[in-house]
């Protein structure tokens, strides 16, 4: 391992746009390009950039706002940004982007910022801080760098390709309920759920949920004192809660207990269950909740003067399609196939945030 100034293997790039190419146009955030927000620009004095540059705004480097280009062949930024490509004989731009997507690097930017009304960290000023590079015979070792970048990359994929399945599976979930309603006669909801109202009467239960518009249990945040919760209702596994009021929420608030835990919520809330969830699944009545079209009709139907609610009354009325159990149970596997995809990209974007400081001292530690 060897440590070398940053200023060693950049070089800053003063490339002006000639106006004789039509280019695209980013803006960068810590999250990596952005598309612009100033329109009707003065493009003569924008900054071209390459591919395998960095593009950085040299106001926000404290808030690590900087971005490798590995997308385009060729872009243009704002006058405002500065650009720097690296000599890749010694160091692989995908390697010292680990390096410098880490907290500790935007840390040492805030550190040797300078400037009286705002502080900016420049490419001289980043030029010296020092960059590990793994060593072999003397000379960069790239095929170690490719090494690490390939892990970080293994992941980012890992994110990457999850996150394209969420969208198509979920429209598909969604288009697949509009078509029941096409194929299959409607009933009245009423005839196939129940309400349960069961208070938490011992105090036993102290998992506090809150229904979010997200429509999904979150913890609470209101200030709950968990020994007095006599009054809350339970909610078991397998059994639905919603708000009432959609005034305020401007949509039907609800949220499934798929969990092998009991929850608790506030008493002002409804919690119901399907009478049989061989006829009627309680998975399938949570999807046609979530959709858009059902908060549509749930704030339409809603009455009050003070504070208009969607009552049980009305619920019992709904119309809803009827599938057999089997056609059911697809269309709610496909909707737990875009959740897992959620999950799994959420999961992997989060280990992104740790994976980049640890290959980092995994190259310094060899």
């Amino acid at each position: 391992m060897k440590w070398i100034y940053l200023g060693d293997v950049i070089e800053q790039r003063r490339e002006k746009y000639s106006c004789e190419e039509s280019l695209p146009i980013r803006g960068v955030s810590r999250d990596g390009f952005i598309p612009p927000k100033q329109k009707d620009a003065d493009l003569s004095k924008y900054n071209i950039f390459y591919k395998y540059d960095f593009v950085f705004n040299p106001a926000r480097m404290e808030l690590n706002s900087i971005a490798l280009n590995i997308e385009l062949t060729k872009g243009m930024c704002s006058s405002l940004y500065e650009v720097f490509s690296v000599n890749t004989s010694i160091v692989l731009p995908e390697y010292l982007n680990l390096f410098i997507k880490r907290g500790e690097f935007a840390r040492q930017c805030e550190y040797i910022g300078s400037g009286s009304a705002r502080e900016y960290c420049r490419v001289g000023n980043i030029s010296e801080i020092k960059v590990p590079i793994p060593i072999k015979n003397n000379e960069p070792d790239l095929s170690k760098q490719q090494e690490l970048v390939d892990t970080y990359n293994g992941l980012k994929a890992l994110a990457e390709q999850n996150e394209a399945l969420i969208k198509p599976l979920s429209e598909a979930c969604q288009a697949y309920i509009f078509d029941c309603k096409k194929k299959y006669s409607e009933v009245k909801l009423g005839k196939h759920i129940e309400e349960y109202d069961v208070k938490n009467s011992d105090n036993k239960i102290k998992a506090v949920k809150s229904v979010s518009v997200t429509k999904e249990f979150k913890d609470t945040n209101a200030k709950v004192d968990k020994n007095n919760l006599q009054g809350y209702k339970l909610v078991p596994p397998n059994h639905l809660s919603y708000v009432q009021t959609t005034k305020n929420e401007k949509c039907f608030a609800n949220a499934l207990n798929t969990s092998d835990e009991t929850y608790v919520v506030t008493q002002v809330n409804k919690v119901i269950f399907s009478k049989d969830n061989n006829v009627l699944n309680i998975e399938f009545l949570h999807l046609i909740f979530k959709g858009v079209e059902f908060d549509r009709y749930a704030l339409f139907n809603s009455w009050g003067s003070a504070r208009e609610t969607f009552d049980w009354k009305e619920l019992c009325r709904v119309l809803i399609p009827l599938p057999p159990p089997e056609v059911q149970q697809a269309i709610v596997n496909l909707y737990n196939c875009a959740e897992e995809a959620k999950k799994i990209a959420a999961e992997s974007r989060k280990k992104m945030k740790t994976l980049c400081p640890a290959l980092v001292q995994k190259a310094i530690n060899g």
